[in-house]
C-alpha cells in the first residue's frame, strides 16, 4: 500500500486561536471559523469597507487594529465602546440617521483574521488585518477610548469621539453616493431620513 503524506493542517485548525490567546491574551473560540470574543479586551465598530477607507484617510494613525472582511471593515476600539456608541452618536448629532454602522460588544463574536506573518491562503473574502495588533505590546492601551479630556479639548488621541465622528460622516457619505447612483434624479433630503442603527452583540 503506498504511503500517503497528509496535507498540512490549516493555521485555522486551532492554531490561530491559540496564537491570539497566547500572544495577545484575547479570548478566542476555535473554529472553523476561529472567532474572537468581543466585549472583554476590545469592542468592534463594523462599517462598509468603502466608508472605512475614508475613515483611515481622515484619522491617519488615530485607530487601533483594523480588519477587512469582504465588503466590511472592522475597527477595534476600547471595551465598553459599544455601549457608549448610541449616546455618542446623539451627542455628535448623528442620532437616528441610517449609517449602516454596527457595534460588537459584550458576548459578541468577530471572525478572526489570519495572524500577522501567517500565510493568507484561504477563501476569498476571509478576514485579514489591514493594521494588525502587535504581539508583546499592550494592545488595549492603543485602542480609541472615550476620555473626558479628549472630548473636551481634543487632546489624548486616539480618541473614540474623533473616530466615531469620522465613521459617521464617511458612512453617511457612502450611503448618499449609493442613493444617488440608485436614484440619480432625486436622492436629496430623503437620504437623511431617520432610521435605527444596528448595535449588535453577535
Amino acid at each position: 500500500m503506498p504511503f500517503t503524506v497528509p496535507f498540512p493542517r490549516s493555521p485555522f485548525d486551532g492554531g490561530s486561536a491559540r496564537w491570539y490567546e497566547h500572544e495577545l491574551g484575547w479570548a478566542a473560540v476555535a473554529g472553523p471559523p476561529v472567532q474572537l470574543v468581543t466585549g472583554l479586551r476590545f469592542d468592534v465598530l463594523d462599517l462598509p469597507a468603502a466608508a472605512g477607507r475614508g475613515v483611515l484617510r481622515r484619522v491617519g494613525a488615530g485607530t487601533g487594529p483594523v480588519a477587512l472582511m469582504g465588503r466590511r471593515m472592522r475597527l477595534l476600539v476600547a471595551a465598553g465602546s459599544a455601549e457608549e456608541l448610541p449616546g455618542l452618536l446623539e451627542w455628535l448629532e448623528w442620532g437616528g440617521i441610517s449609517l449602516d454602522l454596527a457595534a460588537l460588544g459584550a458576548d459578541g463574536r468577530m471572525a478572526a483574521p489570519v495572524p500577522p506573518g501567517w500565510s493568507r491562503s484561504g477563501t476569498p473574502g476571509s478576514p485579514v488585518w489591514l493594521r494588525a495588533p502587535e504581539p508583546g505590546r499592550e494592545v488595549e492601551s492603543s485602542l480609541p477610548a472615550l476620555r473626558p479630556s479628549a472630548v473636551r479639548d481634543g487632546a489624548g488621541a486616539p480618541c473614540l469621539a474623533r473616530l466615531v465622528a469620522a465613521v459617521a460622516a464617511e458612512c453617511h457619505r457612502v450611503r448618499l453616493l449609493g442613493a444617488v447612483r440608485n436614484h440619480p434624479r432625486g436622492a436629496g433630503p430623503a437620504a437623511r431620513q431617520p432610521a435605527p442603527q444596528r448595535f449588535a452583540s453577535s
